[in-house]
């Protein structure tokens, strides 16, 4: 796959975006009508700094999870995996806080984030080739939130599910299944999943924006055990031959049939917050000019990615940064590159309703989920902000303290449905679920579903 310089004129745009949100270094890829281009610019660490280049690594974090699902999709082309099994005729011994939707949830609920369980569980099980089933056995206690298959709720720890399922049925550590099946035949040589493997090359590392700007993000390597959530690292190169391949630029059916290429991509059931609609995977959206977005996006301790396809006019785009505010960086970076090379971009954040000052009063409150705690509160106009105040201790692995974020301001769309009017997650979508006597039990942001605890 033939491989350009960025353009110029994108380059000095993602410059001065990661100057203006402090964002050390980024590096950004886009593939267009079968060509590839690529660049990077900043640094890779600021206390001991090397230019950003294409061929740089980055943990691309969540942006794992399709690689995952293609891995699954595998076992259901080769008649191994049923989508609609439940995960116990996998996995007999599989277990969560409810016994009833342990055994119910099934292969499809995981793949679209339908579990119902709370996913943010990120726990160490060391290095061991057992480390992906330790992890999974202990998600025992993990509580139920909805039952499963009824809501969408962003779920890692399903994934860590999916991909011990890999490693059943291949009969090898999942890293060396992703390798051999995945990363090898598409000639992802520049892709890996420890640190020992990317050490003899050029990497990022994280960092937190303090108020005495970016410092070095610690711990700099991810658990074993989330792997298959989350733990790939990648250059934007590797990324783009991804890409190809989810495009069906670049065809390679001993992994997977372009049909079921293209199956992967198409809606599955609706989702919320991050996206519409959810496929295998994949988050889909509105890309503007009539072409469905095809996305996902990844996020380590200081390490944040963007991953996205627009298939109706073969395009994808890819930009990976290190730094906490890179969640705006990746997304500002990866839209003008949409604009550049498309000449449209995604539609823009509405102008919302006139706000009813009783339904925001209604909804404004206290919402606790594992990584959050989010308090909206009612704003003139009848309209809501949202702060997280999660506490220091969801901070404990970090040395650093990073910048409070301002309170988001929401402008109303619907009944129970908000958009973020500004700020970095300008854009998302906020909703409000109620109970079954109407009043308000949970927000959803983030994608995640957060329990209302108070008002």
């Amino acid at each position: 796959m033939e491989t350009r310089p960025l353009p110029a004129e994108l380059l000095a745009a993602a410059e001065a975006e990661c100057g203006r949100l402090e964002v050390p270094g980024a590096a950004i890829g886009v593939l267009f009508e079968g060509t590839a281009y690529a660049g990077g610019v900043g640094v890779t660490n600021v206390d001991h700094p090397l230019p950003v280049t294409a061929e740089t690594l980055f943990q691309v974090g969540s942006t794992t999870k399709p690689f995952t699902a293609t891995a699954v999709m595998q076992l259901v082309e080769m008649g191994l995996v049923e989508l609609d099994a439940p995960v116990r005729r996998y996995l007999p011994w599989f277990a969560l806080a409810s016994g009833a939707d342990a055994e119910r949830v099934t292969v499809r609920d995981l793949l679209t984030h339908h579990g119902g369980f709370a996913g943010d569980y990120f726990k160490d099980t060391g290095r061991g080739d057992d480390a992906l089933e330790r992890i999974v056995r202990k998600m025992a206690r993990s509580p139920q939130l909805v039952p499963a298959g009824s809501h969408f709720s962003y779920c890692n720890s399903g994934f860590y599910v999916l991909g011990l399922i890999v490693a059943e049925l291949s009969g090898r550590p999942y890293e060396q299944a992703v390798r051999e099946r995945l990363l090898e035949p598409l000639g992802m040589g520049m892709s890996f999943f420890f640190p020992e493997e990317c050490m003899v090359h050029r990497f990022a590392a994280g960092h937190v924006v303090t108020a005495e700007g970016p410092r070095p993000a610690r711990p700099w390597a991810t658990a074993r055990s989330i792997a298959p959530g989350g733990g790939l690292i990648s250059t934007v190169v590797d990324q783009l031959r991804w890409a190809a391949f989810h495009l069906g630029e670049l065809e390679a059916r001993e992994v997977l049939s372009p049909g079921t290429v293209a199956f992967m991509r198409q809606p599955q059931r609706p989702a919320g917050s991050m996206c519409a609609e959810i496929g295998i995977s994949w988050m889909l959206d509105d890309a503007g000019g009539g072409e469905r977005l095809v996305k996902h996006g990844g996020a380590t301790n200081g390490q944040l990615s963007a991953f996205e396809l627009v298939p109706g006019r073969r395009f994808a785009v890819t930009v990976l940064t290190n730094a906490d505010t890179g969640r705006e960086a990746r997304q500002t970076i990866a839209d003008r590159c949409q604009e550049y090379f498309l000449g449209f971009g995604k539609p823009g954040v509405p102008a919302g309703d006139a706000g009813d000052p009783a339904e925001a009063a209604e909804l404004a409150g206290r919402y606790e989920a594992t990584l959050a705690v989010l308090e909206v509160e009612a704003a003139p106009g009848g309209r809501l902000t949202i702060r997280d105040r999660a506490p220091e201790r969801m901070l404990a692995e970090r040395e650093h303290r990073p910048v409070p974020a301002p309170p988001a301001a929401l402008a109303r769309m619907a009944l129970d449905r908000w958009v973020v009017a500004d700020g970095p997650r300008r854009g998302e979508r906020v909703e409000f679920l109620r109970d079954e006597a109407g009043r308000p039990a949970w927000l959803r942001w983030d994608g995640r579903l957060a329990r209302r605890s108070g008002h």
